[in-house]
């Protein structure tokens, strides 16, 4: 990972701000922040020899799943289902120690930030040793993620996960959710420990997430949030909710509501919150998530690849709504790839093209790049999401001589990139002011390769 000095400046012939190109600016950055964008190209300033765009943020991952991904694609008949894929995953997790967690982390962030990833919420619930008995230190699977991020260089946006049934009821956790159950009282000191940890960190902050519904009751909630909130008011929520159908059916059963509907009836839902997947939702729960200022936080490769559903992205951004994206299980590590299917699947349930764009934002890759890096800053509660003064330096440097083999100009490069492009255009990366990426090489990325696969090897064989 290549350092920087506290202050300096880079120059581009095009920049990306808001949903505008901007010519020949130079960004100065002081301490990991933009602190000015001038014209014209100052003395000293480091040509970046390429169009910068803000960096992605990735709002929804398991990182321990990655180390999964092709393992789960053994068809059954036609009765696979999300369901199914669970409990290859509930397999996949009992062994895993927290040195192979933290491996499998920091090939994933190295990965992300490959693929135009500058920061990531860590949905992390793999809290426990495998026969479900807190480590001596509650946070010892936490830290692993944070410091695969801090090894990596990519942001992280820590989101302990407070897990404490199997269903609505509540229900008696299962045996191969040992790993994730924790009480109130333990869950809270676990959030404390961890908002310790991010303060010795220089790219990290916490938030919590009450997994589901069908994990958590309204007094865990607030009791979770209540903590939460008198540590950092500001800190993010973030929850998986309506998913399945037969979470959907489960909870009508159960609280004679569809879920969001009963969230949002129960719980004081604000722009704070970040709604995971939310992909069966009728009009009334689709209104009131816009009208409360949550972000949707949208995974389509998972959802694809688990048959989840497709969320109604464009009738949620006609009532106002704001959207993120993530990549969740990573069977995909890819920000063009979430959004070009994002697109995708509204062309095919409406049957049109060119569905997520405006009238004042035609290049529907320029749109879907700027809403889904501001979505993906609020739901981390983090300064970043814009090339912007007084926000953090999170930059990605695409490559002209890639580029130029596909439509061309400022109108048509980010639609390029995103639905043209053959293979990855991302060249450099910068985070928080300091270079990660640089020609598509990471410091780490031969070690980092080899360590995962000899994991992989490991968990395959049960060892």
């Amino acid at each position: 990972m290549t350092s920087s000095s506290s202050s300096q400046a880079l120059y581009a012939g095009d920049v990306l701000v808001g949903s505008n190109w901007l010519k020949n600016k130079t960004l100065w950055i002081d301490n990991g922040v933009i602190t000015e964008i001038v014209d014209g190209k100052v003395d000293g300033a480091i040509d970046t020899n390429g169009p910068i765009i803000p960096g992605m943020v990735n709002c929804h991952s398991h990182a321990f799943q990655r180390g999964f991904a092709g393992f789960s694609e053994q068809g059954s008949e036609g009765n696979d289902s999300f369901w199914t894929w669970r409990k290859i995953m509930y397999q996949f997790v009992d062994h895993i120690t927290p040195e192979q967690a933290k491996i499998i982390a920091r090939q994933l962030y190295i990965e992300m930030l490959k693929a135009g990833y500058t920061r990531v919420a860590e949905f992390h619930y793999l809290h426990h040793d495998p026969d479900g008995n807190p480590y001596p230190e509650l946070s010892t699977m936490a830290r692993a993620a944070f410091q695969a991020a801090a090894d990596s260089g990519i942001g992280i946006t820590m989101l302990p996960v407070l897990y404490r049934f199997s269903g609505f009821g509540p229900l008696a956790p299962t045996h191969g959710q040992r790993r994730f159950i924790n009480s109130t009282e333990q869950f809270n000191q676990l959030v404390s420990d961890c908002i310790d940890v991010a303060k010795s960190l220089s790219n990290a902050n916490v938030g919590i997430a009450p997994h589901s519904l069908r994990a958590v009751d309204l007094e865990s909630i607030n009791a979770a949030v209540k903590h939460l909130k008198m540590l950092d008011a500001t800190a993010p929520v973030h929850i998986h909710i309506a998913e399945q159908m037969q979470e959907v059916n489960d909870c009508l059963a159960h609280y004679q509501k569809r879920p969001v509907q009963w969230l949002l009836d129960n719980v004081a839902v604000d722009k704070h919150w970040c709604l995971i997947h939310a992909t069966h939702i009728d009009e009334s729960e689709l209104n009131g998530i816009a009208k409360s200022g949550a972000i949707a936080g949208i995974c389509p490769t998972t959802e694809a690849n688990l048959g989840d559903g497709i969320f109604p992205t464009a009738q949620f951004l006609e009532a106002g709504g704001q959207f993120a994206i993530g990549s969740d299980s990573h069977i995909s590590v890819s920000a063009t790839e979430e959004l070009k299917l994002l697109e995708y699947a509204q062309r095919l349930q409406k049957q049109q093209r060119a569905v997520l764009a405006s009238s004042s934002v035609p290049s529907v890759g320029r749109y879907l790049w700027q809403h889904s890096t501001k979505g993906g800053a609020m739901a981390t509660s983090s300064n970043t999401g814009e090339i912007a003064i007084g926000r953090q330096a999170d930059l990605l440097v695409l490559d002209p001589q890639k580029l130029r083999l596909y439509a061309g100009g400022a109108d048509y490069r980010m639609d390029s990139l995103i639905f043209a492009s053959a293979s990855n255009a991302v060249r450099d990366v910068m985070v928080n002011g300091q270079w990660v990426v640089r020609d598509y090489q990471h410091d780490h990325q031969q070690q980092s390769a080899d360590e995962f696969s000899s994991v992989l090897e490991q968990l395959s064989s049960g060892s």
